[in-house]
């Protein structure tokens, strides 16, 4: 029988049958996070991170332009949580990856969808990874390649701020703040006022498309209710954005979806997989990627007001999360990861670990131990 199609036979049947609960301390769920995502690094063939393992279509795929990007972040903040060098190689390798992947424009592809055309968001998220190894590693070619894409971001936005070329899916998203956070990191790292101008301008595009908490344009495609996930990168752009900018607006602007957020997580910790901008959630399964993006929205925002329902309420998401985290199984490839959807067969990546999911869930416990061991 095959592996996968195996995996996918048991990882069903638990959903169905198995009820939940937490099987291991914070320590071991995320050191079991870990070891998967070094796994999924070392399962790609060249040097990149594999898009995940996937329970219908064999296994590991390959490496992901997009999310090997911020993945680079991950690593080098393990190498100095853990004390261990290694890891901070393995950033490393993904970022000379990824420069010999970039188009000559600066911008990066996601051959899935449209084949050497560079994509916003995809480009964005790639920066992350070429900034943070340049801060580093000191690397002037990391920060060549970096303005490249910055300026590259720059000159694909509209006078407005909104990103109408280069998307996904040929949509607008105002998602794309994450982007627009990436500028602003490099611009952090290197001085470049063109590139900081457009990423202000995208915040207060994004600002319009906001009305009592909820976002336009956030879902992959019009017309459809957003995911936690896409919802809470919106939110973290222009969080991230205010911090970089010192500009309250954004910061307000990205605590008032937070706060609207508050009221869809259960005792449990879960929280529908989709939510409409109306404020009706549109899914019975969870997208276990957006808990773990939306608790640590919620740890920053308790590290900055003290506010215990944010608190409260990033630390059930997680438990939520960890409770469907398998940590018992004897299968390499799923233990530690992170499932796109619970249950796995939900609508948003069903019946795969795709690495995003565990990368988002190793930042989300990271910053839970940070906030446990900060004095009261």
């Amino acid at each position: 029988m095959n592996s996968s199609f195996l995996a996918a036979s048991q990882r069903i049947t638990a959903d169905v049958f198995v009820s939940r609960s937490a099987n291991g301390t914070n320590q071991q769920h995320l050191d079991a996070a870990i070891q998967w995502l070094t796994r999924a690094h070392d399962n790609s063939l060249d040097g990149g991170v594999a898009y995940g393992y996937c329970l219908r279509g064999g296994g590991w795929k390959p490496s992901y332009v997009e999310t090997s990007g911020y993945i680079i972040e991950t690593f080098y903040d393990l190498a100095e949580y853990r004390n261990e060098p290694a890891l901070a190689d393995r950033a490393k390798e993904i970022a000379d990856w990824l420069m010999t992947v970039q188009n000559d424009d600066g911008s990066f592809s996601n051959d899935h969808f449209e084949v050497g055309q560079g994509i916003v968001f995809d480009t964005g998220q790639v920066l992350f990874g070429l900034v943070r190894a340049y801060l580093e590693t000191g690397e002037p070619k990391l920060l060549e390649s970096a303005m490249r894409s910055g300026q590259w971001l720059a000159d694909s936005m509209d006078q407005d701020g909104a990103w109408r070329r280069n998307t996904h899916l040929k949509n607008i998203h105002t998602y794309n703040t994450r982007s627009a956070w990436a500028m602003l990191e490099l611009c952090a790292a290197h001085d470049a006022p063109e590139i900081q101008s457009a990423a202000r301008r995208n915040l207060d595009w994004a600002i319009t498309q906001q009305s009592e908490g909820w976002f336009e344009n956030c879902a992959f495609r019009p017309g459809l209710p957003p995911f936690t996930h896409t919802i809470a990168y919106a939110i973290r752009g222009l969080l991230e954005g205010g911090r970089l900018l010192s500009e309250q607006r954004f910061t307000d602007a990205a605590t008032e979806s937070a706060q609207q957020l508050l009221k869809y997580v259960d005792s449990k910790g879960h929280i529908p997989g989709r939510i409409d901008t109306d404020g009706n959630p549109r899914s019975r399964s969870c997208c276990l990627t957006g808990n773990c993006q939306l608790a640590i929205i919620w740890y920053k925002l308790f590290q900055q007001k003290k506010n215990l329902e944010f608190e409260s309420a990033a630390s059930r998401a997680m438990d939520f999360v960890m409770s469907v985290q398998d940590i018992r199984t004897s299968n390499p490839d799923t233990y530690g990861a992170i499932k796109g959807s619970h249950p796995v067969w939900g609508k948003y990546t069903p019946l795969a670990y795709p690495n995003w999911a565990t990368k988002f869930f190793i930042d989300a416990m990271l910053l839970r131990e940070q906030n446990q061991k900060a004095p009261a």
